[in-house]
């Protein structure tokens, strides 16, 4: 009796572990920050209700420029958009 409860045991746990090792491995390649992964521009997040609890470390976000949506890692508050800080000064007409 104690044998087959130890082999339901460790069937379980090898299968726990493949899940947990697959969900870990899911979160580490969504992309991470408030850039847009294709364009690097700014993400516009998109709020569920229930949703947005349940999975607070991913957010669902879209972005203006090129159009993308998806899901994304929350970033820190001391993460920057990865955007380059000084963009090209096209000068003004004269007139």
């Amino acid at each position: 009796m104690d044998s087959e409860i130890l082999i339901v045991l460790v069937l379980l746990a090898t299968v726990v572990l493949r899940f947990a090792m697959a969900a870990g491995l899911a979160y580490l390649l969504v992309p991470r920050g408030p850039a847009c992964p294709i364009c690097r521009a700014d993400l516009l997040p998109i709020t569920h209700g229930l949703l947005s609890r349940l999975l607070s470390p991913l957010q669902h976000a879209w972005c203006l420029d090129c159009g993308w949506e998806g899901v994304v890692r929350r970033s820190r508050r001391g993460d920057q958009p990865r955007r380059a800080l000084i963009e090209e000064v096209i000068p003004r007409p004269v007139e």
